[in-house]
Formats: structure tokens, sequence, C-alpha cells
């Protein structure tokens, strides 16, 4: 593998580790905001949430300065807004300052979920696109162990730990924003939105200098065809794809067992501290099976670890529910982290890759901006809704729907997901768009 396209992918795959960081920050601080502002359950559920909502927004939105922009020019204003988000979610002085800069936090987890993975799979040769593209999904859980972590440690720092455990994320933050500015700009992107094709073939000349002239005549050749919109029948099968895959990663409950661990652990009868650490557990075992996943994705295939997955999902949420149905949760942290695995080897590992992978070029960050925005707004609506539903209906019968969920993405999976591995971008294109 070319080593500048690594580093590069590396560099922007930043972009992932703060996207998991802040998104599961939260989970240490939650309690503590709530009683500091005398929170009720509504404006809990909001404050939780707040970061999803943005999350929402700027993955809707996040087509639009990728485009407009390009895509290195968006990394480095999210790398601008992560920094700024985490100062003042830490530093905030009363309850609507603090939402304000949450989501301000969550427009740039929504937008960077938008912009890095589309970029790192226009760098990437076909035979490791899955592995690099995968990179971004790794430092995702790898900055969700981390904020697992950061908040076990940081717990006993006194009544102001929470805003430790927020804004330590100025560092990485910092961090992502100088390295950004090394790596250069997607070359599809400077084709087929600014029409420069001499600097685009000296960076396909970086990135492989053997196959920079076929690449750039399949990239050439695809901008010859007649263009349509996203929602034109030329596009259906992508865009059904999309929705679909994204909506049912969140209704695996992942998101809800993410923010609401240590809670969902002192249900099942452990006690505070014995919760954070199980929650740091949670993040360590989706790191080290997204981090297998990575490693086999390009040879095994995606379609692949979604069945290993999907059966094993469907299995551990079966075993949850029933735990809380007969009131015996002596196996509960065992099933969680069972489900973390399944979940990190397949869905986790893919989501991002497949999405990235559907859609051609001319309508690829429009296609992104559409997954992902689904994606978010599946996640926004199951981290609100997840305490009231589990508290009026019971844990039985919310991990029972998830459940049921999975069984439905097992069909999914077997009966229209196509396979994508060691394929270019330009063929896939020629499988899945109606010309």
């Amino acid at each position: 593998m070319n080593n500048k396209v690594l580093i590069w992918s590396i560099v922007v795959a930043l972009g992932g580790f703060l996207f998991g960081f802040d998104t599961a920050v939260i989970s240490g601080a939650e309690k503590a905001i709530q009683t500091l502002w005398g929170l009720s359950s509504i404006e809990h559920g909001f404050t939780v949430s707040i970061a999803l909502i943005g999350t929402v927004i700027g993955a809707m939105l996040g087509g639009i300065p990728s485009d407009k922009l390009g895509r290195k020019t968006t990394l480095f204003w999210i790398a601008i807004i992560y920094l700024v988000s985490s100062l003042g979610s830490a530093l905030a002085t009363d309850w609507y300052v603090f939402i304000f800069f949450r989501f301000l936090g969550g427009l740039g987890v929504g937008t960077s979920s938008v912009a890095a993975p589309m970029y790192i799979s226009e760098i990437s040769p076909a035979k490791s696109r899955g592995r690099l593209v995968g990179l971004f999904q790794f430092n995702v859980v790898f900055g969700i162990l981390i904020a697992y972590f950061s908040n076990y440690f940081m717990q006993d720092m006194g009544p102001n730990a929470w805003r430790w455990m927020l804004g330590v994320q100025a560092i990485p933050s910092l961090i992502f924003l100088l390295a950004i500015l090394a790596v250069p700009e997607s070359p599809r992107w400077l084709i087929l939105k600014k029409g420069k094709v001499d600097e685009a073939k000296a960076i396909l000349d970086l990135i492989d200098k053997e196959t920079s002239q076929e690449t750039l005549n399949a990239i050439l050749a695809t901008n010859d065809q007649p263009k349509g919109q996203l929602f034109s029948a030329k596009y259906k099968t992508p865009v059904k794809l999309a929705v679909l895959f994204a909506i049912f990663n969140q209704v695996s409950g992942i998101n809800a067992i993410i923010y609401y661990s240590p809670r969902i652990f002192e249900m099942t009868g452990l006690g505070p501290k014995s919760a954070f650490l199980s929650s740091a557990g949670i993040g360590l075992v989706n790191f080290i099976f997204t981090l297998l996943a990575i490693n086999i994705i390009d040879r095994f295939g995606r379609r692949t670890l979604m069945f290993i997955g999907s059966v094993g999902v469907i299995v551990t949420l079966g075993l949850v529910a029933r735990a809380f149905f007969i009131q015996d949760f002596t196996g509960v942290p065992i099933f969680l982290f069972v489900y973390i695995a399944f979940f990190g080897f397949s869905q986790g590992a893919v989501i991002w890759v497949f999405i990235s992978e559907i859609f051609p070029s001319e309508v690829r960050a429009s296609g992104q901006a559409l997954g992902s925005f689904t994606h978010w707004f599946m996640a926004a609506i199951i981290a609100f809704s997840f305490p009231v539903i589990a508290d009026y209906f019971g844990g039985g019968a919310t991990f029972s729907f998830f459940a049921l969920m999975m069984v439905l993405q097992l069909l999914f999976v077997w009966r229209m997901m196509p396979e994508t591995k060691g394929t270019s971008l330009e063929q896939v294109e020629k499988t899945l768009v109606i010309h």
C-alpha cells in the first residue's frame, strides 16, 4: 500500500476519532449535568440528543460544502468546529450555552461522517479501499473507547469532573486541525467539480504512478455520462441501499447502548463505578472487533461480514430481552459485550465503507449526505426515545424490538445487498446505476 495514501487516510480518519469521542463522552457527563441544572426527564433527553440533532443537520447539509469548497477545506472547517465545541461545552455557564456548543459539535460530527469517508474512498486503490475507509470507523470506535476510559479516570475529579471530560477533546481537535493542512485535495473532486485535470493527475501519480493514467481516463469517462439528480430513477438502487443500510444500523440499538451504557448496567444491578468500567469494556470490545473487521473486509467482503454480524446481534439481543423479561440479569454484561463484538465486526465496520462506494462521483457527496442523514436521524430518534420507551414498555420489549429489526436486516443482506470488494468506484457505478 502506498505510504502517502495511508498517511492521508490516517489524518482524515482523525475526524472519525473526534466523531467517536464527541458521541460517547456525554455518557459520563449526563448525570452530573442533569443534577447541576435540575433538568426534567424531557430536558435531560434533549440534552443528550442535542448533539445528535446537530449531527442530523450536519449530515443533511454536509454534501454542500464538500462539493462547493472541496473535501479538504470542509474537513479543515470541521476541525475548527470540534475545537470550538469542546472548549465551549466545557466552559458553559448555563444550560443554554451548553446546549449551543453541544449542537455545534454535532454539526461537526454529521459533516465529518459525509466528508471523511468520501475523501478516503476517492483517494484509495480498489484493492485496499475497504481497509482504508474502514480506518474512519476504526477511529470512531477508538474515540468511543478513549472517551469511556477518559470518563472513568476523570469521574473523581470533583463536581466539575464533567467539564474536564468534555474539554479534553480540544487536544485531538487541534492536532486534526494542523494535520489536515498536509493532505491534498481529492483528485476526483478536482476533475468533476473544478475541471483541474493536470492538478488531479499529479495527485493520482502520487497515489499510484502505474495506474494513474488509467484511473484518470475512467474518471473522465464517467464525467462524460449524462448527469441526473440524486432522487432520479437513474440512482434509485444506490439511494435505496444507502437508506436501508443506515436505518438498520441504528435500529440495532447501538447508540442507545453507547449513550446510556452506564445507566443500562446500573439497571442490571451494577454499582456506578462498575457500570462506568463495564462501559469502558464495551468500548474496548468494539475497538478490537472493528480492528479485526477492517483487516479482513477486503479479503472476505462486505456481505460476508454482514451475514455473520446480523446472526450474532439477533441472538445476543434476544438473550438481553429474555433477561429483562425474567428479571435475571446475571449474563447481561456478557451478552452486551458479545453484541458489541458482532456489531463492530459487521455493521460498525461496513457502513461508511459501503455507503462511500455505491454512489457515482457526480452525486457522491449528496448520496453520502443522504446515507449519513438517515443514519443520524434514526440515531437521534432512538437516543431521545430510549429512556422513555424503556421506562414505559420495559427492557424486554425494547430489546425484542431491536432483535426483530435485525432479522429484517439479515433478509436485506441476503436479498438486496451487493458485494463491492476489489471493485473500482467507476465499476461499482456501472453495476448499480441505470445509464
